[in-house]
């Protein structure tokens, strides 16, 4: 008698929570069930140590998941690739090389796109923050280039990535007493850290004030050769513009079939289903959740790895997925160049160099977490 085929679940994406995913079935391999891990990086590179790597503080290889041996340690395949179309109702992915992957279950963690043509002049010239992979690729050569002349950096986006990577980078090119560089911040529009509570932008404007950061509440109408163009006409010298930009979604989910919402990211439940399509997981910067307080925030993308992992778990078993509640409350830590950070949690904050102590203490626990895989337990294979 013909046992029944295993079931096929695809990981697109290497993200925080898939990484949390990998580590939960290396503990307990999934039954009857074949899993691949779709990625076009073999490593997952953590946002929160970024501007420590730009600052100096830390090395790529301590900013790092290897995502090799998380998948080798769950049983888990590994394919090198990336999405660029999906047939949500034929459930089948479509990857950059034209191969194709058919699934029974998808579940979707592939990070933050940047729009490389919301600004005119971007792709040719900006040095875009995402990927991630890229963007440290682009620190040697600038740092080599600030070695030779002082250069004008210009951090487009005032959100928390923009304000931290201006006090790094002023940090890191002028931590040996000489000025290397002169570095503005464009926010596009509001005051830094819009959203934030004003305690918390009151600190980072002093910070960015101490240190000789310029700030320009201006929208970026234009990135020309050696210039940023500001939309209220005043042009900035500019030999590496930074963008920090917010995210978009991927335009291979133009025409899936997956309910979006109005900015084309997929609308998920409190199950961290696809909210058209039960067969479909979503989470981090690809997800929008109209249920969450800040149904985009980066902070849920970490902690939806847990319920992910659980959720996956309970549909490939028949059951169904428990809803996922992201707090109202987060704890959020900013570093500012140096090894000083300001924390806040509600409308409460704070700064000093404990703060980053704390910070450093809960990236590097991350990091470590997922650094050392334990091989998986014996898998269960399908009756014959």
């Amino acid at each position: 008698m013909q046992g029944r085929s295993p079931k096929r679940l695809v990981l697109l994406g290497g993200g925080h929570a898939h990484v949390h995913v990998l580590q939960d079935m290396a503990r307990a391999p999934l039954p009857d069930t074949q899993v691949v891990l779709i990625t076009p990086f073999a490593r997952q590179m953590y946002s929160g140590m970024v501007p420590g790597l730009v600052a100096g503080h830390y090395g790529v290889d301590q900013c790092a998941i290897a995502l090799p041996p998380l998948a080798a340690a769950a049983g888990v395949a590994m394919v090198d690739g990336a999405a660029t179309a999906l047939d949500a109702a034929a459930r089948v992915l479509t990857l950059a090389d034209g191969s194709v992957a058919e699934y029974d279950l998808l579940s979707i963690d592939t990070g933050s796109v940047m729009d490389r043509d919301a600004i005119p002049g971007a792709r040719e010239h900006g040095l875009f923050v995402r990927p991630i992979e890229h963007f440290v690729k682009l620190l040697g050569p600038l740092f080599d280039l600030a070695a030779k002349r002082v250069l004008d950096v210009v951090v487009i986006g005032g959100g928390a990535a923009g304000v931290e990577l201006a006090l790094a980078l002023q940090f890191r090119l002028g931590c040996r007493g000489e000025e290397m560089a002169r570095v503005a911040l464009v926010t596009g529009g509001a005051a830094p850290l819009e959203g934030y509570p004003e305690g918390v932008k009151r600190r980072a404007l002093r910070a960015m004030r101490d240190r000789r950061i310029a700030v320009f509440a201006e929208p970026c109408q234009a990135i020309e050769a050696g210039h940023v163009v500001l939309a209220n006409g005043a042009r900035l010298s500019c030999d590496a513009p930074v963008l920090a930009i917010g995210s978009s979604a991927p335009s291979w989910l133009v025409g899936s079939g997956l309910a979006l919402d109005a900015r084309g990211f997929i609308s998920t439940g409190a199950g961290l289903q696809s909210v058209s399509h039960s067969d479909v997981f979503a989470v981090g910067d690809v997800a929008s959740r109209l249920d969450a307080p800040h149904p985009r925030s980066g902070v849920y993308a970490v902690r939806a790895g847990p319920p992910l992992a659980a959720n996956l778990r309970a549909v490939l078993g028949g059951s169904k997925p428990l809803p996922h509640q992201p707090p109202v409350r987060t704890l959020n830590l900013i570093s500012c160049g140096e090894k000083h950070a300001i924390v806040s949690w509600g409308g409460w904050s704070a700064e000093g160099g404990w703060a980053w102590w704390w910070k450093d203490r809960i990236d590097r626990a991350f990091i470590d977490k997922y650094s050392k895989p334990r091989p998986a337990a014996t898998r269960v294979t399908p009756a014959a």
